[in-house]
């Protein structure tokens, strides 16, 4: 069997997805699983005991799934209409990541891979397996390896047609499908996005310390964050796109066509002051289908007291002091740790 039928590529460009693209995983080599054991073994997972516990899994996809010959690469643009940086330059608003300022996409993507499974088992009459990235799979590797786009300076995925803002999904085959040729580095000398980073999450190029990086702090993190590193969050209050915005690639990029991937207006520029005022209740009905949802109302008012107590914005300080005797010890901590900072000359 070779390649993929043209019934399949109509239908995957009719779902938005780009050209997808092909590894044979006997030619699929393991340093892709070198890599991560050297990344567990300097401790830059953090927290994230899910990792370690599944790398052997994780170190290859045959090891996930032993019958697998192909791997079926696919990215679904999700371009924002603005650039990300914008609200850095406005502390009193929050900043939140391109890929949660709408719905979550796991399942919009999930759904429309398993149709596009559905084809490709039918063309070959051998078992497929649909993977987001919630299963212990290394989407980055093998989309380099497909050709879809290379593992820039900051670990992520960079596209010569879409910039930074590719969501990946992965169809493995049983059946042995003509691959691809995978895509070079095109990063050269440049290192904006190391440069850019505020926490110097980079030890060094095309290495991240998950336990720096602040889409890790505010999303994976539990409990409070270090003072040195709450200083350096700026008014981010869920990821962190500065590495991936800062891409000179992303002249290139496009604005996501999908709806349900286009930034919803109030969560654009939202008010941190207004953002403070949401009862746990109203948290979960205005972040419904959101993947902010996911952090829980707690762990979100503690990144919003954080990007208030950043904020140099004293007219701040009567919402933060809401939460000063907050039950919970964390969103107490961090009203306080806000107010002596708004406090501050």
């Amino acid at each position: 069997m070779s390649g993929l039928s043209k019934a399949v590529l109509k239908r995957c460009q009719a779902l938005g997805f780009a050209v997808p693209r092909i590894v044979d995983l006997d030619q699929f080599g393991p340093e892709a699983g070198l890599g991560l054991k050297s990344y567990i073994e300097k401790g830059h997972h953090a927290s994230m005991s899910w990792i370690p516990e599944t790398q052997d899994r994780r170190a290859h996809p045959q090891a996930l799934w032993p019958e697998a010959q192909s791997a079926i690469v696919l990215g679904l643009n999700y371009g924002p209409e603005t650039d990300p940086l914008i609200t850095l330059e406005q502390p009193e608003l929050a900043t939140i990541s391109v890929y949660a300022r709408n719905k979550d996409y796991h399942g919009l993507i999930k759904g429309r891979l398993k149709e596009i499974a559905g084809l490709i088992a039918r063309d070959t009459q051998a078992d497929v397996k649909v993977f987001v990235d919630t299963a212990p799979l290394m989407e980055k590797p093998l989309a380099a390896a497909a050709g879809l786009g290379w593992q820039g300076k900051h670990t992520n995925l960079v596209s010569r047609e879409f910039g930074s803002w590719l969501f990946l999904g992965v169809i493995l085959s049983a059946a042995p499908l003509t691959p691809d040729p995978a895509e070079t580095d095109h990063c050269g000398s440049c290192t904006a996005c190391l440069d850019i980073c505020p926490t110097k999450a980079f030890p060094k190029p095309y290495q991240i310390d998950a336990g720096k990086c602040i889409s890790y702090l505010t999303i994976e993190h539990k409990g409070p964050i270090d003072p040195p590193l709450r200083e350096k969050l700026g008014n981010h209050i869920y990821g962190c796109d500065d590495c991936l915005s800062v891409c000179p690639w992303n002249k290139y990029a496009q604005q996501a066509a999908e709806q349900k991937l286009i930034a919803r207006d109030d969560l654009n520029a939202p008010s941190l002051a207004e953002l403070a005022k949401l009862s746990a209740e109203e948290f979960r009905k205005f972040f419904s289908g959101s993947p902010i949802k996911r952090i829980g109302h707690t762990r979100f008012l503690r990144n919003v007291l954080y990007a208030m107590g950043n904020s140099a914005r004293p007219e701040l300080a009567h919402a933060a002091k809401a939460y000063i005797n907050a039950a919970d010890p964390t969103v107490r901590d961090a009203a306080k740790w806000a107010l002596k900072r708004l406090s501050e000359p």
